[in-house]
Formats: C-alpha cells, structure tokens, sequence
C-alpha cells in the first residue's frame, strides 16, 4: 500500500501542553493514521507518560530536542556589473568614465545590453532588451595599455565578484 507522505517537521513545542521544549530535552514524537493519512504529534515526556490508552500510535520515538541553528546571516548584497553601472551613471563623475566603458563592455557580452547605432563617436547607446531602458555611455577611447588598469579598477568596484575580462 503507497501512501503520499507530507514531511513534517517537529515541533518545538509540545502538541497537547504547549510547553516550549527547551535545549538536551527528552520528547517523544507519535505519529497516529488520521483519514488517508497520518497525524503527528510532538509531546513532552511528562505528555507521553500520563497518555491515554487509546489511540495508539502507528508509531512512536524518543528523542533529546536540539535548539534549531540560528539562520545563516543575510550575506552582503555583491556589487554586480549592472547595478555599479547604474550607480556610477547617476553619480556621473568624470573619474569614472574609463570603469562605465568597460561595465557596458562586459554587459553588452553578457547580452545585458545591446549596442545600438551612435551618430557620435564619443557617445556610446545601449539598450537594456528585457527593459527598453537606454544608457548613455561615453567612449573614453582607451588605448591597449590602459585597459588592465581600468580592469583593475573595475574589479575592485565589483569586489572581484565578476571578472572585468570584456576583451576576452
């Protein structure tokens, strides 16, 4: 006979008393057939001592009660190609313009961005596809010597969580 099983997990409580269960605790788990399914309930051992006879349970366990690990911490938000791209765009300082070059480079890689036509060669236009949203990116015209310094630069904005290669 296959029965559907749902996963539960215990109670840090007990079922019948409400009592919170505290840390190295002993607490038996019963499981009792309710319906098509099963009923489980998680009780102290003083509960299970004074328990009725009936209903009997399909099945039963001792078990010591272990604090639930605290929840891991939030991890710091990563500074992603995009959205060091956006804030460097609004920040729009003239320091920046070699590193926002290179973001729209590896965005465009990525397929982020899309180039669109330019009648200015100083002015670079992408166009993010899933928005319609347009960027306006000024062509710093880099030469080869100064691209593994900028990607440096990059890199340390991204806190090395992306890799600034948009040449490779």
């Amino acid at each position: 006979m296959q029965q559907d099983w749902e996963i539960r997990k215990r109670s840090d409580i007990c079922t019948v008393s409400q009592h919170p269960f505290q840390e190295d605790e002993f607490f038996y788990t019963a499981l009792y057939r309710e319906g098509a399914g099963f009923r489980r309930e998680d009780v102290t051992e003083e509960v299970w001592n004074n328990r009725p006879e009936e209903p009997v349970p399909f099945s039963f366990w001792r078990s010591k009660f272990e604090m639930p690990p605290p929840p891991p911490l939030e991890p710091l938000a990563k500074q992603d190609a995009e959205s060091t791209l956006r804030r460097l765009i609004e920040e729009n300082a003239d320091t920046t313009k070699n590193a926002r070059y290179i973001l729209a480079l590896m965005l465009e890689r990525k397929r982020i961005l899309k180039p669109m036509e330019s009648t200015e060669a100083d002015i670079l236009i992408y166009e993010r596809a899933q928005t319609g949203e347009t960027f306006l990116i000024p062509n710093p015209h880099l030469s080869l010597d100064q691209v593994p310094e900028v990607q440096r630069e990059v890199s340390a904005l991204l806190g090395n969580a992306e890799s600034p290669h948009p040449a490779a």
